[in-house]
């Protein structure tokens, strides 16, 4: 693969659009949506042979507040709230008016999707999110990403909006301060000039690009990649070229509960809801409680990188609405056994220290750790599986202003360049413990949104 260039635009294209959307990931495919109900005539370039992108490695989950589906399940909930609980768990370090311009704009994202589009959404309504104050992630039924980026599909296809695969966006076309269009690379090594008078940037981050990893992220490098390939930092090169300002590099999401060697995600509700993580030695680490982006780092520490989710079989009927636990499940991942001692066995940990380890979390208390427990304990049949910590995406980017535009090194904006999901710099503050969960998508969705939306002539 070529580096991703700038170059001056040529003087005429192979083939030109009003606005193009370069990534079909949600971002891209939501903005396409917004583009095209704005009147813009869309196209999409998407460089893989079919829309996936990081959407589909994920639940799927977009948190929102005060929508429909809340409402009508009775739950009062606030963008307020949900700005103030992005702050929070990111200390403070985002950008208040992207925070404020996320939490009031999800909803009406999330009812849209839902009345005009037809997209199945539904609140996770049988446990908490670490972080969040209310319950506010909505998902299609199946719980994954990949149905979500279906659905999305599907939608823009009904839209009658082109969505090109099999094409690479390698160079931007930039002069006098403006976006002119793209070369994008074929399958076959071929060349297509794409002209455009307006450019949102949707190609996600750089999780992809080892060398920018390793750069901005060196605590993560070494983890598992579990994000997609196709995540090369195009957004952030091309920024470096242009003047275009951006913020937070070093800002990530990880997860510390990816089954090993299966690689498959875990729902950390096995944690939420009372299971713990321990290491080879059968004894807890850490404060669950932080969060699944922070697990990544603290699993990685332990001997060989890997540690065991310990779990119950209530707590696994609730992550059975996940399709990632159920394959995990069917592949064997997943150990069942009626006695800690037995479970220890299946998981090759030392049974005397695993049954302490669980012996010693009394209800209703906090632990050394930090952590605090409620009043319902880990019972008979438990449940445990091997996990590893991993780099799902990057979370910082190009600086966007409130209509998704990317914003120059100087203060100004580019004027017909935007930018989105993890193209943009995100609200999960300088590294991974900022990462509220959900916050991927809810940039994406929302800034696709705008992006689309504020595109119109």
């Amino acid at each position: 693969m070529m580096a991703p260039t700038v170059k001056e635009p040529p003087h005429s294209f192979d083939i030109t659009v009003e606005t193009l959307i370069v990534g079909a990931g949600a971002c891209g495919l939501i903005a396409a949506l917004s583009a095209r109900e704005a009147g813009q005539e869309v196209l999409v370039i998407e460089a893989d042979a079919v829309p996936s992108g990081s959407t589909a490695l994920s639940a799927g989950l977009i948190p929102a507040a005060g929508t429909k589906i809340q409402q009508a399940a009775g739950i009062e909930d606030s963008a307020a709230l949900f700005a103030a609980d992005i702050q929070a768990k990111a200390h403070q370090e985002n950008n208040q008016a992207l925070v404020d311009l996320l939490a009031q704009n999800a909803a009406e994202v999330i009812d849209w999707l839902t009345q005009t589009h037809g997209l199945a959404f539904s609140l996770v309504d049988d446990f908490d999110y670490p972080g969040h104050s209310s319950r506010r992630m909505h998902g299609l039924p199946t719980r994954a990403g990949s149905e979500l980026i279906d659905a999305l599909r599907s939608a823009a296809e009904r839209a009658g909006i082109d969505i090109i695969c099999g094409r690479r966006a390698e160079t931007l076309y930039f002069a006098n301060g403006l976006v002119h269009g793209v070369a994008a690379q074929r399958p076959d090594g071929g060349i297509e000039t794409i002209g455009c008078s307006r450019l949102i940037l949707a190609c996600n981050g750089f999780g992809g690009n080892r060398a920018l990893v390793s750069e901005h992220m060196p605590e993560i490098e070494n983890g598992l990649w579990f994000g997609h390939d196709g995540n090369r930092g195009e957004a952030v090169l091309w920024a470096s070229q242009i003047g275009a300002a951006t913020e937070h590099l070093g800002a990530f999401q990880g997860h510390g509960n990816v089954a090993h060697p299966h690689g498959i995600l875990i729902t950390w509700a096995t944690i939420t809801e009372g299971g713990v993580q321990v290491n080879a030695a059968g004894e807890r680490f850490w404060n669950e409680s932080q969060g699944y982006s922070e697990a990544a780092r603290a699993v990685l520490s332990q001997a060989q990188g890997v540690a065991y989710a310990i779990f119950d079989g209530r707590i696994a009927d609730i992550a059975e609405q996940f399709e990632d636990f159920k394959r995990a499940k069917s592949e064997g991942a997943i150990k069942s056994a009626g006695t800690l001692e037995e479970l220890a066995a299946a998981l090759g940990l030392p049974a005397g220290a695993l049954s302490k380890t669980i012996a010693d979390i009394l209800p209703n208390s906090t632990d050394r750790f930090g952590r605090s427990f409620g009043e319902t304990r880990l019972c008979p049949p438990f449940c445990g599986v091997r996990v590893t910590g991993a780099l799902f995406h990057t979370q910082g980017g190009v600086q966007v202003d409130t209509s998704a535009r990317v914003i120059r090194k100087n203060g100004g904006v580019i004027a017909n360049l935007y930018a989105g999901g993890g193209a943009a710099c995100g609200v999960s503050g300088s590294g991974d413990r900022g990462y509220l969960s959900g916050n991927g998508l809810l940039a994406a969705a929302v800034l696709g949104r705008i992006a689309g939306s504020a595109s119109r002539g």
